[in-house]
This record gives C-alpha cells, structure tokens and sequence, in this order.
C-alpha cells in the first residue's frame, strides 16, 4: 500500500479532454521531475554571517516559545528523483532575471504560467540557467519586450536581439493535475504548483472586492470569474492534493492565502487550519497568508497549529500609496502591521515572518529602504518585489518598474539584511523561501546546499 492509500485519499484520474488553467508544456518538453524535499540548513544565529533556520520535515514549535509543545514528527517521506544541480548564478544572469522581471517576455513555445488570483500574480514560471524564475509573459506590456523565448534542437533559449543568452526550461504541466477529487473537483482548481511550491487561495472571495476598498494591484476574483477555481477550498480537499504534489511532481514546501473575511480573524484561523491539515498529511512545511487579526492572540493560535512561517503583507510602505492602492490596509495602518509582526515574529522566530513589498506604484523609495530597515530590525523578511500588472485588476494597464529601479531598491536592502543574519534560505516555507517573482535573493550571498544561487553584495553608495 502506497502512502497516499495507506492516508485514505485515493487519486481519480481526470477526464480527456478537461479544459486546464494554462496552455499544455510544448510537446518537446519532458515530464517535470520530481525534487527531493530542501536539506534543512545551518542553524540560524545572531552573526552578522548568513546563516539558515532549519525547515524540517514536521514543522515543530518556534524556539520563540518554549512553554509550548512541539508537534510529534512525521516520518520522512521517500525521497523524490533530483534535478540535476544548479550552476552557481553569476553577475549577467542576475541581470538577465531583473530584466525579464522589469520587461517581461514574450514567448514562441507554449508554457505553464500563472494568471490572475490574489496579490500580484501575471507571471510565466520557467529555469534560466538552472535558476528558478517567475517572469511577466501575459500582460501587453510583455508583447514589447526585447526578449523571447524560443525552442530549440535540444531544449530552450532566451534570446535578445538575435544573440542567445541564456538557456531556458519551461515549467512542465504537473502530472497531479490530471487528477481529480472523489466528487470530480480537478486538483488544478483546489491548488496550483508554482515551480517547486504548492500555493493555494484557500477563500477566492474578498471583502474589499468590487467595492472602494479593492485592493488595485489584486485580481483574486478574476480566477474565480474565470472559473479557473473554485470559491472555498476545504482543508481536507487541500490535503489529498498536497500529497499528490508532493509524490507525483516533488513539491517541496505549500504556500496558502486568503481572501481577507468579515470576520475579527480576518481569514487567519481558516486559512491556517487548511495549513494544518496539509501539513499533517503531507509533511510539508507551510506558510500561511493573512491580514493583521483585531484581536494578535489570533497570531499565537496560527503558531500553534504546525505553521512554518507566515506571511502579513503590508504591499508598501509609502502611506500615501497605500491610501491609493489598498485603502482598507491604509486604515488598518503601517504601524498596526508592524505591532502584528511583533507578535508574530515571537511566535515563528526571526526571519519566518515575511511582508510583500511591491516596487512601481509610485512610491518614495526612501521610505520604502526606510521601512524595510525597520522590519528588518524586528525579524520580518521584507520580500520585494517588482509590480506585475494582473489582466483583470485595476492595475492592469500599468507597466511594471524598470529593472534599474527594481535593483536599486534591492542593493539599498539586502546588505542590511545579510547582514543581520536573514535570508531567504532561512524560511520555512512561502513566497520569501521559494524567491522566484524576484531577484532580491540572487543578491544575498553564495550559493546553499540545495542549489539556490545568490551573488555577492556590492556596495551601495
């Protein structure tokens, strides 16, 4: 009896034929193999050195409170086949990634992108080099860029101008997504797999949409319009899918967000019960997504139910911005955010809180630097991030940042970063451990255990 059985959950091949969220992978393509779940890394202490936070296979409980019980361990899962290994990444592919992040990409070959749902989401998922990327391909913007895909005798190119710069794989279609729930629910609408990490909207309706307080940069209800998705997904729904992630396509880590409830929690409790559940079938460590609680204690029960790490997302910190850009955050306010993450650094640890920082909105940069700094120096990650215009949200005529601007705010940023100890290869799970939608970590420091590439610093003047 495999593992899968042995939990109760039974897979259901899909029906020929099913529309799918994306166009299929190029028929050249290979199956996407599968990854091995990430080595846990060094321990992570107060040396200015960069250091990790182990991310275990069972989530334990953040050293932040001892008082409270570790979870039991789950045993390890079998190992997936590997990718072959990364090449160290060096200053022109750095550069290469900023600029298909900054101008997008226009593609010649059918690949698995992601479009639409909550945050800002237009990205086509791919390897540059062996390096993991998310890069703009569906908005009009992208249409225009110097830069294009291309396939090849033997695999794929990016090029420019004629002049090849780099190889390239397309993500595959993973093969999970040719299963379907007991009920006939497709896995590919209960959850999707960016790259290496299973990412869901466990609630695909807001508060804030279609009235003044929708946040511009989100397009959560374009999906579901769409119906690329379905309204609510069930922690038990999540669970069987995570498993089969995790066997068939070698998921390494889950990603789980929400739409913000008219509810005190916000959406945080749900939301973390599904990353429970997921967790505990699965094993793999989870990060879950979700505005600041009225009342924090919310933020200690999130802790104690497995979580690796957690993401509250203040989008900017520019307040004029985000009075313009996310006007209920704007009343929540930067400084109730920076009272959450306090609290929830205490429950998680340094460096497995992290916010989304989004680059082209029209914001001071000094201010952003500013509050990076700031979050730093309580232990919040601060992922930044260029604009990615979605087709369907308000924003979706804007192009995004230029790749000068983008890497200018980068270099202000990691140095203070490293050099307090954090970086990305420290986080448990989320959109700051897996890296792909920016090229920050390409920024922090030599290349890990796993492959993940980062260059040295320079300094900033």
């Amino acid at each position: 009896m495999d593992e899968s059985s042995a939990r109760g959950i039974t897979y259901h091949p899909g029906r020929n034929g099913e529309a799918q969220p994306t166009q299929p992978a190029p028929q050249a393509q290979p199956a996407q193999p599968s990854r091995p779940a990430r080595p846990a890394p060094p321990a992570q202490t107060a040396a200015p050195a960069q250091t990790g936070v182990p991310a275990p296979p069972a989530q334990t409980a953040a050293p932040a409170k001892p008082a409270k019980p570790a979870a039991p361990a789950k045993p390890a899962a079998p190992a997936q086949p590997a990718r072959p290994a990364r090449p160290r990444a060096d200053a022109r592919l750095a550069h290469l990634i900023t600029e298909l992040q900054g101008h997008g990409l226009r593609v010649e070959v059918p690949m698995e992108s992601r479009q639409g749902g909550a945050g800002p989401a237009d990205a086509g998922m791919l390897w540059i080099d062996g390096v993991a990327a998310t890069v703009p391909t569906g908005a009009q913007y992208a249409q225009a860029s110097p830069y294009v895909l291309r396939a090849e005798d033997d695999g794929w190119g990016i090029y420019a101008g004629g002049e090849r710069l780099a190889a390239a794989e397309p993500f595959a279609r993973p093969r999970y997504y040719d299963l379907t729930t007991a009920d006939g629910i497709p896995y590919w609408q209960i959850a999707l797999l960016h790259l290496d990490s299973l990412a869901s909207t466990v609630i695909q309706t807001c508060a804030y949409w279609g009235n003044s307080d929708q946040c511009t940069f989100c397009g959560i209800g374009v999906t579901l319009a769409n119906g690329r998705t379905i309204a609510k997904k069930t922690p038990e729904m999540l669970a069987e899918v995570a498993v089969a992630a995790k066997e068939l396509d070698g998921a390494v880590d889950a990603t789980l967000t929400t739409g913000t409830t008219a509810t005190p929690d916000k959406g945080a409790l749900y939301v973390a019960r599904c990353g429970q559940a997921v967790h505990e079938a699965s094993g793999l460590p989870v990060e879950v997504q979700f505005e600041p609680p009225r009342d924090l204690d919310v933020i200690d029960q999130v802790g104690d139910l497995g979580i690796g790490s957690v993401g509250i997302h203040v989008e900017t910190f520019d307040p004029q911005v985000l009075a313009r850009v996310a006007p209920a955050k704007a009343r929540t306010g930067i400084d109730a955010y920076f009272r959450a993450w306090e609290r929830a650094v205490e429950a998680f640890g340094a460096g497995q809180v992290s916010t989304y920082v989004i680059l082209g909105m029209g914001e001071d940069p000094d201010l952003i630097v500013e509050g990076c700094h700031r979050a730093i120096d309580i232990g919040v990650y601060p992922f930044v991030v260029p604009l990615r215009p979605t087709v369907g949200s308000l924003l979706e005529h804007m192009t995004a940042p230029s790749p000068e601007y983008c890497e200018t705010i980068y270099r202000r940023v990691v140095p203070y970063l490293t050099a307090r100890g954090l970086g990305a290869r420290g986080v448990a799970a989320g959109c700051a451990r897996c890296q792909a939608c920016s090229a920050m970590s390409l920024l922090e420091g030599s290349t890990d255990a796993d492959g993940r590439t980062h260059l040295p610093l320079v300094s900033n003047r």
